[in-house]
């Protein structure tokens, strides 16, 4: 090939088809000098040995930018660079605060937050492993010396803390403490972090934690780096764990606590012969990642079941990133989820007690919370669904049927479909259930914690042994109408006398697994097999006293007891109803900007794209269609 040639350059690429492969695209932000965008050609040359397609981003704070950059990678490196202001930390600059890059601050602390919501893999190298903390909730040290005094005043407050707490939680403080704070070793001199020899010099040792990605990457223990940094990782966070240290205690590595693609490294990877790998960890995240977004534009996400609705009297707002609530237009965007199911919740009156003293109306409704009876109660929340869409009629719709979904899928729009979630909303009136599925509700959960005049609840006193003859006739009419019958809250008895008198599937919209969660709401295997029998779903929750008895629920859990279902009841009969904004929500998958990361937890577990198809919604629409269709 004739070097200055520029057709025997084209001739090469036109040789074959495609040209090229297809590879995942790769941030990386860049630095700023002298009004110059600089980047180290060892940083864009490491993701191409890696396999990817490195692209530069420029230190700027315009949102549109941010967004449309973030909507189009697949994976982010938060490069190296100058110190931070420590401002941005609400701390005044000590003496040794070292030389800071203003222009990088505010952009590179958006972006990071902007990619933690949206899943998207991150690599923070040195600054950027500080990035990620300052941005994720973690605390930078603003030179190293300053470190003893961090880790003092961080003992004091916990210790305070502790004292408020009692004596118990002293001990769970202090391990939260010296598994995510520096603990600078006084016996251990310290090591010189900012080194005066070339770049791809060794200078110290790192010691990794087994239980890793570090370790996982490296199979070692100890491995040997450089080092270019007066600024340290004070504190990662509860969303970071601390996996590497320094000989002198020093914070060297870090990684998600909540099983996200993230990890940051004190050291300069990129200038190593031993660095390539840890940019074929981020490709092979960032290449799973685009995999999983090209899922889930292509099939229906759909939560069968959120409790959303219980917080319109607070007038939250749906079209923004609301912190009061789980599921919100922002979060279920950044999440990639196609749709919900929102529930109008109807909690079941005590003895003695009044339905209107347990609930408050939207802050929308103009209705007197005294007057309000269950069947008023479910359609004011129906009004309020109806208003959020009116308003943002552009980016959602109300569903009613599986072919609305594919539809809204098909325009660009989410989705919102209607359930009630205890049939005390029919008022005893059996015409309520035309009512309803006239509105559009989908399905209705036939009790809640309590027996009603329907059912006996999984929480009641065996009121009528199962389901009552009123119960009955619900039951019958909902199948004449079209609403899916949902036994999820429903007593054991219950369960089976409906599945013996609905002549249509029904639906268990949040439960989770008896046999590895002991709770009278999970199903047992055999009820599970009935189920399946009879051609319905169980949609796993994330409750998480119906996913673990001790100790903390994560999405392992949840997957477990997917997998567990699916061991039982066979592919074609399980979901997932979160329960989200009805104290549904774990560590992994806590709120709906996290949906995309079980479908990453699904291909790491090699699903096929039509089981995950199946499980994100196509059981249930398949089930959901059925039912109307008999109707």
């Amino acid at each position: 090939m004739n070097h200055f040639n520029l057709q025997s350059h084209l001739d090469s690429i036109y040789a074959s088809y495609p040209e090229a492969e297809n590879q995942p695209l790769i941030g990386i932000t860049g630095n700023y000098a002298d009004g110059d965008l600089t980047l180290r050609e060892k940083y864009y040359q490491q993701v191409i040995a890696a396999g990817a397609t490195p692209i530069v981003i420029p230190p700027v704070a315009d949102k549109n930018a941010i967004i449309n950059i973030l909507d189009r990678i697949d994976g982010l490196i938060l490069s190296g660079g100058a110190d931070f202001n420590p401002l941005w930390c609400g701390e005044e600059p000590v003496a040794s605060l070292g030389h800071i890059n203003a222009e990088r601050d505010l952009p590179e602390l958006l972006i990071t937050r902007l990619a933690y919501n949206r899943q998207i893999p991150m690599l923070g190298i040195c600054r950027g492993m500080q990035t990620l903390a300052m941005a994720l909730g973690g605390r930078v040290a603003q030179d190293i010396g300053e470190l003893p005094r961090i880790r003092e005043e961080m003992e004091r407050k916990s210790q305070a803390k502790a004292k408020k707490q009692g004596l118990k939680a002293i001990s769970n403080i202090a391990l939260r403490s010296s598994s995510s704070a520096s603990s600078i070793k006084g016996d251990q001199p310290p090591v010189m972090h900012n080194q005066d020899a070339r770049q791809s010099e060794l200078t110290h040792s790192v010691t990794i934690s087994r239980d890793s990605i570090l370790y996982d990457i490296y199979g070692e223990e100890k491995i040997y780096v450089n080092s270019f940094h007066h600024q340290a990782v004070a504190d990662g966070g509860k969303r970071f764990r601390i996996t590497a240290h320094a000989a002198d205690g020093v914070v060297e590595g870090m990684e998600s606590s909540e099983y996200k693609s993230i990890l940051g490294v004190q050291w300069h990877p990129e200038w190593l012969p031993s660095g390539l790998p840890i940019f074929q960890w981020l490709v092979g995240q960032a290449r799973q990642f685009a995999q999983a977004k090209r899922i889930h534009h292509s099939i229906i996400t759909l939560d069968t079941h959120c409790d959303t609705p219980m917080f319109f009297h607070q007038g939250i707002h749906f079209d923004q990133r609301d912190p009061r609530i789980l599921v919100d237009l922002h979060k279920m965007a950044e999440g990639r989820q196609s749709s919900v199911i929102m529930a109008a919740y109807l909690p079941q009156p005590k003895i003695g007690e009044q339905f209107s003293s347990l609930v408050a109306p939207p802050q929308s409704s103009t209705a007197g919370g005294e007057s309000l009876s269950p069947f008023s109660y479910a359609n004011l929340i129906f009004d309020h669904i109806e208003d959020i869409v009116r308003k943002n009629s552009q980016y959602i719709s109300i569903a009613r049927t599986p072919a609305d979904l594919y539809e809204d899928s098909r325009k660009g729009r989410k989705s919102i479909m209607f359930g009630i979630e205890n049939a005390l909303a029919l008022n005893h009136e059996l015409q309520n259930v035309k009512h309803f599925a006239q509105r559009g509700v989908v399905y209705m959960t036939l009790c809640h914690n309590g027996d009603n005049d329907i059912c006996d609840s999984a929480k009641g006193c065996n009121t009528h042994n199962g389901v009552s003859q009123f119960g009955e006739k619900v039951i019958q009419q909902m199948n004449q109408q079209g609403i899916m019958v949902d036994l999820s809250h429903a007593g054991e008895k219950s369960f089976y006398d409906a599945l013996d008198i609905s002549r249509t599937p029904i639906v268990c919209s949040h439960s989770s697994c008896r046999a590895l969660c002991d709770h009278p709401r999970n199903l047992t295997d055999d009820q599970m097999r009935a189920l399946a029998e009879a051609g319905g779903v169980m949609q796993v929750t994330l409750y998480h006293g119906f996913l673990r008895q001790q100790g903390e629920a994560t999405i392992l859990d949840a997957l477990a007891h997917l997998e567990h279902a699916i061991s039982v009841m066979g592919i074609d009969h399980v979901g997932l109803g979160t329960d989200f904004d009805g104290d549904g929500g774990v560590r992994g998958l806590a709120d709906s900007s996290e949906m995309i990361q079980f479908t990453l937890h699904l291909l790491r577990r090699k699903y096929s794209l039509r089981d995950i198809e199946k499980i994100w919604g196509a059981n249930w629409l398949r089930v959901m269609a059925q039912v109307q269709a008999a109707s």
